[in-house]
């Protein structure tokens, strides 16, 4: 299977051209990151219409971006936004399972150094989680959560001793990764709890999902962390069209396979020189 994401143009409006090309130039699977950071909630003739487009084209949903919303927000500060941003969650948990991938990708804050601050953070996170995790359990979707940039793998590094793999694990954003800090050694560390990839490129300056191999990535360290880590799902591209200088589609759609078929042949040889 190779994935990429939904929003290569846009994360607003309807799917369904992008889908339609997605399923043309030889994409097998979706990672679904429409409306990854509003408050939109999927309704039934929206996930029915969403369902109809994958099976017209023959694709499967890889995962979801979850949102932590702009008003709902999932650990907000103010109550009444932290309730609403929880079942903006639980409305992409559903999503999520009705149309057939069991995770779901969210982001979390850096934690606040200062100790008071923190113990806030936590406390808040935790009352969080803990009302998520029977949700995500009855409906059979773990939680992803993705590492930033600079000293965020540090940051989250908590929750993997608060949750069981079984409900949470790690989202490697290596884009994030590859910005201030040697996320791939990092990756290898907590390599046991990679549920999700969002695969892209940058000169490590910023955030700018370009086409594998266009950027300073090391994908020889990445594929062979990646073959030996918990993640046994395929390549998933999250890149976006608007820094690679391609503006035609079917290029840069065109360019996005013939990238993640290298990549998953790098997966590959890597597991059988490492005997996996």
């Amino acid at each position: 299977m190779l994935s990429v994401t939904s929003d290569y143009v846009t994360g607003l409006g309807s799917a369904q051209p992008y889908l339609q090309r997605i399923a043309e130039h030889g994409f097998s699977h979706v990672h679904w990151c429409h409306q990854w950071n509003t408050d939109f909630l999927y309704t039934r003739p929206e996930i029915d219409a969403i369902a109809g487009w994958f099976k017209t084209y023959g694709l499967k949903l890889n995962d979801v971006h979850g949102s932590d919303g702009v008003e709902k927000r999932y650990l907000g500060e103010i109550e009444y936004q932290r309730l609403a941003g929880l079942e903006l969650v639980i409305n992409r948990l559903q999503f999520t399972a009705e149309l057939g991938s069991d995770v779901l990708i969210m982001h979390i804050p850096i934690a606040p150094s200062e100790p008071a601050a923190a113990q806030t953070f936590w406390d808040r996170v935790r009352r969080s989680l803990d009302a998520l995790q029977p949700v995500a359990e009855r409906l059979g979707v773990r939680i992803a959560m993705e590492n930033g940039g600079h000293d965020h793998m540090d940051s989250i590094a908590p929750l993997w001793d608060m949750y069981p793999p079984e409900f949470l694990g790690l989202c490697y954003d290596c884009g994030h990764g590859n910005i201030g800090v040697d996320g791939i050694t990092k990756l290898d560390a907590v390599r046991d709890r990679l549920l999700a990839v969002h695969l892209h490129d940058n000169d490590g300056q910023s955030d700018q999902h370009k086409l594998p191999f266009t950027g300073t990535i090391d994908w020889q360290r990445l594929t062979e962390v990646l073959a030996r880590s918990s993640y046994r799902k395929g390549v998933s591209l999250e890149i976006g069209m608007h820094n690679t200088g391609i503006s035609d589609e079917d290029q840069l759609l065109d360019e996005a396979y013939r990238a993640a078929v290298k990549l998953q042949d790098m997966v590959n040889r890597s597991r059988v020189s490492q005997g996996l």
